[in-house]
């Protein structure tokens, strides 16, 4: 037997302040949208375009070692949205402007990538970097 294929990696968020969510992620961190629909009741969603996708599967270990070295502390929840930037500076102050809250600053890390950490809309723990060749 086969192993079947996943084609997309999609994750789905329930934001109570949709509108707010939707402003910070769309506008603020620039995220286009791929696709949106309206339903019934004043059921909406956008679906955003945020590039390559990836699963990232951490023990608990490597969870404590990078909430040590981005945070300083263990501060993440069972999940943690990451989305890399070509300029994690300039990414910061569009979050906050957006309505993140700051939760580590801008921060090189032992594999050379810049990270910043926040709690955004919709209740997404957050992680903007940016790669050492971006």
């Amino acid at each position: 037997m086969t192993a079947p294929t996943v084609r997309q990696l999609r994750l789905v968020v329930h934001a109570t302040d949709y509108e707010q969510a939707l402003a910070f992620f769309r506008d603020a961190l620039g995220m286009p949208t791929a696709e949106a629909y309206s339903g019934p009741g004043g059921a909406e969603v956008t679906i955003l375009d945020a590039g390559r996708a990836t699963l990232e599967l951490c023990n608990d270990a490597q969870i404590d070692f990078i909430d040590e070295v981005e945070v300083g502390q263990r501060v993440a929840p069972h999940f943690r949205v990451a989305l890399e930037v070509d300029d994690c500076e300039a990414a910061t102050v569009a979050a906050e402007e957006g309505g993140a809250i700051r939760v580590a600053p801008p921060t090189r890390t032992p594999w050379e990538s810049i990270n910043a950490r926040f709690d955004a809309p919709a209740d997404v723990h957050l992680t903007l970097f940016e790669e050492p060749s971006a």
